[in-house]
Parts: C-alpha cells; sequence; structure tokens
C-alpha cells in the first residue's frame, strides 16, 4: 500500500508542478514551442525523456531478456545520430524558423508534400508512439501492482475477464491522466514533466542496475557481481550478430538501421520539436549533444537489466512473456517505498512519452493540416483552441487502438517495424532534398506514396502465410515469403535505396526548379564553442563501447 500511495502522490505533484510552470502560454509558439525558450539542460533531458518509455522498460528489456546485447546499437547509434543533428539538420531547420518538419518539405517542394508527410505522421503517431505507450504502461501497472489479482478478488472475475479490465482501466488511466496537462500546457507542461520524470528515471534506472549486480554478486559487491553476471551470460553481451538474424543482423549497424535511427532522432516531429523550441542555436545543439551523451550510458539502465532479470528470476522468468522481465525484476528486488518511487520513474516517463507524442501530433495536425487547408487565416487564439481538441481526439484514438497490439509479437519490434512505413521514404526526400538542390516536388510526392506500398509489399507475406504454406506453395510464393522473412530493417534499406535512385534519376531528367529556403531571424544562429571536440569524444565513447561488447 505504500508503494501505491507514494506512486500516485508523485505523479500529482509533477503534474502540478509541470501545469504551474507553463500556465498562460496562449499564442502559437508557446503552446507548440514553449515559446522558442528552453535551455540545454531542459532539451536534454527532455530528449531522453520523450524516448525513454515502456517501449523501453518493457519491449527493449524483453529484447534483451530474449536475444541479449544487440539491441543496444539502438541507442549507441543514436549518439552519432544526435551528432550529425546538431551539425547538420538543426542548423538548417532552426535557420527556415519552421515549427513542425513537415513544414519544411513545403519550403523545400511544395505544399502536398508537406500535407502527404503531415498525415503519414498523425496516423502513425497514434500507431506507434501513443498506442504502444498506453499498451507497455498498462502492461506494466498491471504486472507491478497485479492488478489483475485484485479485481479478480474484489470482483469474482475469471483470470482472463480480470486481466481484460485491469489492462484496460491502465491504458484509460494514463490517457486520461497524460492527455489533461498535455492540453492545458502545451509543450511547456511536457519539457517541465519531462525534466523531473527523466531525472527520477535515471536515478531508479541506476539504482536497479546496480541493486541487480549486487543480488548476483551474493554479498561480495558489485564488482563480483559483474564478474559473475559477464561470466555467467557471456554469449548474450555481444552487440554484433550473425547477418541473417532476424532482430538486429550484422550487416544492418552499416545498412538499415541508420534509416529509424536518422528518422526518428533528425526527422521525427515528436523528438525535432524540443530542438525547434531551442532559445538558440547553441542551446540546441548543447541540449542535443547532452542527450546524446546520457544515450552512452542507456544500455547499462535498460537493456543489461533484462540480461539480469533472466539471471536472478531463474524459474520465474516467462520466456514467452519477455516483456513482463523488468516489471517483475524490480517487483522482486525493491524494497517497498523506493519500489513506489521507482514505479512513478516508470509511470513518469510513460506519461512523458505520451504526452510528448500526443502534443507532437496535435501540432502537425492543427499546422500542417488544418491550419494549412481548412483555416489558414486563424489566429493565435483560435490555432491553440484547435490544437487543444485535437489533442483529446487523438487521446482517444489512441486509446481504443492500444488493445490491438496484444496479437503483435513484443511491443519493441511492433514500434520499429510499423515506423518502417514512414522512415525509409521521409529520410530518403529530406536527405535527397537538402543534397540536390532540382529534386522536383513530383519526385517527393511519388516517394512518399510509393515508399509505403514497397515496404507493404516487403512485410505482408509473413502476416498472411507460415513457412509450412510457403514451401507447399513453392515458385513465387515461397520467393516472396523468404524475402520477407529477411530483417525489416534490410527491407527499410533496399527501400531507401530504391527511392533514393529514383529521386536522383528525377533530378536529372526532369528537374524542378530550386527553391531557396527561407531564412528567419527566430534565434540567434551562433553555434556552440567546443562543438567538434565535445563531437569527437562522443564518437570515441561509442567505438570504445563497441570494441569492448563486440
Amino acid at each position: 500500500m505504500i508503494d501505491l500511495v507514494i506512486f500516485i502522490a508523485a505523479l500529482v505533484v509533477i503534474a502540478i508542478v509541470s501545469i504551474l510552470a507553463s500556465r498562460g502560454e496562449a499564442t502559437k509558439a508557446q503552446y507548440f514551442l514553449a515559446g522558442r525558450k528552453l535551455t540545454w539542460w531542459l532539451i536534454g533531458i527532455s530528449l531522453i525523456a520523450s524516448n525513454i518509455s515502456t517501449e523501453h522498460f518493457v519491449g527493449m528489456t524483453g529484447n534483451a531478456a530474449r536475444s541479449g546485447l544487440a539491441v543496444a546499437s539502438y541507442e549507441w547509434l543514436a549518439v552519432i545520430a544526435l551528432i550529425v543533428v546538431a551539425w547538420w539538420l538543426l542548423p538548417v531547420f532552426l535557420r527556415a524558423g519552421i515549427y513542425t518538419i513537415p513544414e519544411f518539405l513545403e519550403y523545400r517542394y511544395d505544399r502536398t508534400t508537406r500535407s502527404i508527410l503531415a498525415a503519414l505522421m498523425v496516423v502513425f503517431f497514434v500507431l506507434t508512439v501513443l498506442a504502444t505507450v498506453l499498451y507497455g504502461g498498462a502492461m506494466f501497472l498491471v504486472n507491478v501492482f497485479q492488478i489483475d489479482l485484485l479485481l479478480q478478488e474484489s470482483w469474482s472475475l475469471s483470470p482472463e475477464s480480470a486481466g481484460s479490465r485491469a489492462f484496460m482501466l491502465c491504458v484509460w488511466g494514463i490517457g486520461l491522466a497524460a492527455g489533461v496537462y498535455t492540453i492545458i500546457g502545451g509543450l511547456g507542461a511536457v519539457v517541465w514533466s519531462d525534466l523531473l520524470q527523466g531525472l527520477a528515471l535515471l536515478a531508479g534506472g541506476l539504482l536497479v542496475f546496480f541493486l541487480a549486480l549486487d543480488v548476483i554478486g551474493d554479498g561480495e559487491g558489485i564488482f563480483a557481481g559483474w564478474r559473475h553476471f559477464a561470466e555467467v551470460n557471456e554469449e548474450k553481451l555481444h552487440v554484433v550478430r550473425p547477418w541473417n538474424d532476424s532482430e538486429m543482423p550484422s550487416l544492418s549497424l552499416v545498412t538499415g538501421l541508420w534509416i529509424p535511427v536518422l528518422f526518428y532522432w533528425g526527422l521525427n516531429q515528436f523528438i525535432v520539436q524540443r530542438t525547434l523550441a531551442a532559445g538558440s542555436l547553441a542551446q540546441g545543439q548543447k541540449g542535443i549533444l547532452f542527450a546524446a551523451a546520457i544515450k552512452l550510458i542507456l544500455p547499462f539502465i535498460v537493456v543489461l537489466p533484462g540480461i539480469m532479470a533472466v539471471q536472478i528470476l531463474g524459474d520465474d522468468y516467462d520466456p514467452q512473456n519477455a516483456d513482463a522481465a523488468y516489471p517483475t525484476l524490480i517487483r522482486e528486488l525493491l524494497p517497498a517505498g523506493v519500489l513506489g518511487l521507482m514505479l512513478a520513474a516508470v509511470a513518469g516517463a510513460v506519461l512523458s512519452t505520451f504526452n510528448s507524442g500526443l502534443n507532437s501530433a496535435a501540432t502537425v495536425f492543427t499546422l500542417d493540416l488544418w491550419g494549412t487547408h481548412v483555416d489558414p487565416d486563424m489566429d493565435d487564439r483560435r490555432t491553440v483552441r484547435v490544437g487543444r481538441i485535437t489533442t483529446t481526439v487523438l487521446a482517444i484514438a489512441a486509446c481504443l487502438w492500444a488493445p490491438v497490439i496484444h496479437g503483435f509479437d513484443g511491443v519493441f519490434s511492433y514500434i520499429q517495424e510499423i515506423w518502417g512505413f514512414v522512415s525509409a521514404p521521409t529520410c530518403a526526400i529530406f536527405f535527397m532534398g537538402l543534397l540536390v538542390a532540382r529534386v522536383p516536388a513530383s519526385a517527393a510526392k511519388t516517394a512518399l506514396v510509393v515508399g509505403p506500398i514497397l515496404y507493404l509489399i516487403s512485410r505482408s507475406p509473413t502476416w498472411m502465410m507460415t513457412a509450412d504454406d510457403a514451401i507447399a506453395a513453392g515458385g513465387s510464393a515461397q520467393f516472396l515469403f523468404d524475402y520477407a522473412s529477411m530483417s525489416f530493417l534490410y527491407h527499410m534499406f533496399i527501400i531507401f535505396i530504391v527511392l533514393v535512385t529514383m529521386l536522383w534519376i528525377w533530378s536529372v531528367f526532369a528537374p524542378g526548379p530550386a527553391r531557396p529556403l527561407p531564412r528567419r531571424d527566430v534565434v540567434e544562429m551562433a553555434p556552440m564553442r567546443g562543438l567538434a571536440w565535445v563531437s569527437m569524444a562522443l564518437l570515441l565513447a561509442v567505438t570504445g563501447l563497441y570494441v569492448v561488447f563486440w
């Protein structure tokens, strides 16, 4: 009971502080970009807090429990992606003075290109970011607090009925709690909640890591625990796997994995919105590199505890439900009171990611779709009102979709695979648009339509037939099934290469007019001091980690 009281009290404090810190945000710039006044430390913590959620503490940790350390590449390669954003993409976006990523496409291509990407982003925000956060958060709370058992005993329900009702109760509870202070406060409320929850989450995650080592060390200390852990799990402590691995093939480290990583950290409104709200280019770059530095240690907080959970839980670990590994670990590991604080930190991460995604999706819909096609002359007050209504509708849609994810194999794999519909074509049109001045709008629009279709064709055979069905059918059916059985990271890379080639050929044989990008003086554009030195240090750190855990 004490854990439940601490858990609820901590979340209430976070919500109150966040709303008070962001009160009075009535203009478009204030509501959607926090008045373009965010400092580097707020940006850095907000980037991490919005990124880390149940896709990590349920999905990524579960993936590590099943398959080992290889999934850490999503974290360590993100360091390099963030350096690319700090050096290249952020200066371009801030100089243009944009509010959203799709808005940039109107300046580079045309309004229709902007609208197509905006529509795709809103839909996939609901299907991936919002719904999966609700799903993972509900799974986490149900497993730790054993809410299904409470309902089963209180209402005399069957285990299946109690589990279903407990899950839906948590889904709608998270959706309501996060939605309220996102609706009220906009991005200002989001980043302040990110700050509080992010710090608590990092501290709590490190505590779990060291407590787990202490348990494995059996009273001999954390260093003995690490030695024993490394000996027992030697085969799992490698980031490089076979080239044909279904989840993280080795060749993807230099091919397909870069597509989702660069898309997520450089072209995803959900993340980039924090950097667009920077008070200056230098503040934005400092915040991005601060987040990159934190990324270096995240596998020790998120990935390794998944492997530790298998060792500590022993027979209590269920390989068929690996996503429950971390919730079960902290329930068994942490003492009363501390467990409540850790639960509040994880639940805070759930709320942080949900309200971040909610605010970003509402921003894209309001500014790129409604403001462009329905009411282009709306003033700041009407813009904020539309944003709040949109936030409400999207929160409800996510709550309705979350139960559907039950039918997929692991929440982390679901997120990465579904984003594949958008990430490859988005990366192709942005990078070619920035590097090749004469890529026409018609080519970009074609890529945004063809890319998702190619990805659907690549992935759908494994959704529609089994391996036995494919072997029995033979011929083209078996070929398509074998191709679809490759890692989705390979599919992303193949589609990216196809689209880039198409865009280049189009620019050569049917070039469009060069469209100069706008230059607005919305923030100070002087870069941070020491950018090169900090970037080099981060690159050396990533290299060192890959050498150690190769």
